[in-house]
């Protein structure tokens, strides 16, 4: 389960997604050949937007990459609505009944 912040858009995952998958892409490759509904000019302003939030790296010449934040947002590892990191493991053990310290 994603967990996205209010500021986000539907887009934000099919640009993440496609980052992910690509390892790195342009508003203009990823209208082209990616499974992105929107325009090229709405890629290119949520692609600035997710760069502002840290999700992506604008590496120059339109060209963006993933971050580790990113993939963790895609995992289901990150709340962007408050930024913080949610451990499944730790879930699991809150409610598992286990009071071993660690």
């Amino acid at each position: 389960m994603r967990y996205a912040g209010s500021w986000m858009t539907a887009a934000d995952d099919r640009i993440l997604e496609y980052l992910s998958e690509h390892k790195s892409g342009s508003p203009t490759k990823m209208k082209r050949e990616g499974p992105i509904r929107y325009s090229r000019q709405q890629v290119d302003r949520r692609c600035k937007e997710l760069a502002e939030r840290g999700l992506v790296d604008h590496l120059g010449n339109g060209v963006y990459v993933i971050t580790e934040d990113g993939e963790a947002y895609l995992r289901g590892n990150l709340d962007t609505e408050d930024w913080h990191y949610v451990n499944e493991e730790t879930d699991k053990d809150d409610h598992d009944g286990s009071t071993e310290d660690t």
